[in-house]
């Protein structure tokens, strides 16, 4: 049995996979993340303990986290839960634990839960994006993931598409990521001269209900979705491009953003599919308990 931890900033979700994939258990308690590092990771064991409780014989775990493992640090590093950041997140859940642990950034293990059983389960190579509060990215080869040498594959997020954009927290100007999150997308409508305060969702409402300052966000946002991505195709080409997060809801990415994306390939035609997820909010959890793939 796999058991599967989903850590949030306010939800840590946890589920038991059997060996076909199927669910088993979940459970869910609030993130204390008031309470600091340790209050964390043993909310983290209790969750654990209390899943393992429903599974008969052994099992693996497997955890996803906002924010990666530093190579060369083993620590955790750009997490958006400030008091996990520089702290060796593994070693101390392991220690907590007992028990050998796998951990990966929530991007990895949303492109891993589609690859496996997913909207690209028939795909030998997924590039998964999580368009949310930032931008990540995860990479699947024959439904395994892609971590490469410095474990960063995929992340796409933090390439500069304009060097005159607006600051990142990365230290840099105009990444992916300034443009194309949630708070990106926002963010422009107000320089623009939209209302200040609303969300991405709200703004592609008024996109579409005829606000011309919104229309002009939206289609601004969609070609440099175009520019962004058509550098992934052009290195990996990957078969399929999955969406997750929250703009992974607006319609237009789907409609328009392939014909975005094929004005930069360096191709004669564009044919990539690129789909809306399978697993939802899902996909992080599954993903987690996934990283295992041999649990015997």
């Amino acid at each position: 049995m796999r058991i599967g931890i989903d850590l949030g900033g306010t939800k840590t979700e946890g589920v038991v996979l059997g060996p076909d994939g199927e669910e088993l258990a979940r459970r869910r308690y609030r993130t204390p993340s008031a309470q600091g590092y340790e209050a964390i990771l043993q909310n983290i064991a209790s969750l654990v303990f209390e899943l393992a409780d429903t599974v008969t014989g052994d099992f693996t775990v497997g955890v996803c986290t906002p924010g990666a493992l530093s190579q060369s640090s083993g620590t955790l590093k750009n997490s958006n839960t400030g008091c996990m950041t520089g702290k060796p997140v593994q070693q101390d859940l392991e220690r907590v634990l007992d028990r050998p642990v796998r951990l990966e950034n929530d991007a990895n293990c949303f492109a891993l839960a589609e690859a496996l059983d997913g909207a690209g389960q028939d795909a030998e190579c997924v590039f998964g994006i999580i368009m949310g509060t930032g931008v990540g990215g995860g990479i699947t080869i024959g439904q395994r993931l892609l971590s490469g040498r410095h474990h960063i594959a995929g992340e796409w997020g933090h390439n500069i598409l304009e060097s005159d954009g607006p600051p990142c927290y990365c230290g840099r100007k105009g990444c992916v990521e300034t443009f194309l999150s949630g708070p990106g997308l926002a963010g422009d409508y107000a320089r623009r001269g939209g209302e200040d305060g609303l969300d991405a969702i709200e703004v592609a409402a008024r996109a579409t209900a005829g606000d011309p300052v919104a229309a002009t966000t939206l289609d601004s946002f969609l070609t440099r979705f175009g520019r962004a991505l058509a550098v992934i195709i052009n290195v990996l080409d990957p078969d399929v491009v999955i969406l997750g997060g929250g703009l992974s809801n607006i319609d237009r990415l789907y409609l328009d953003g392939p014909a975005r994306v094929a004005r930069h390939v360096f191709n004669e035609d564009f044919h990539t599919p690129i789909l809306q997820n399978q697993h939802g909010d899902s996909a992080g959890v599954r993903g987690a308990a996934q990283l295992w793939p041999d649990p015997d």
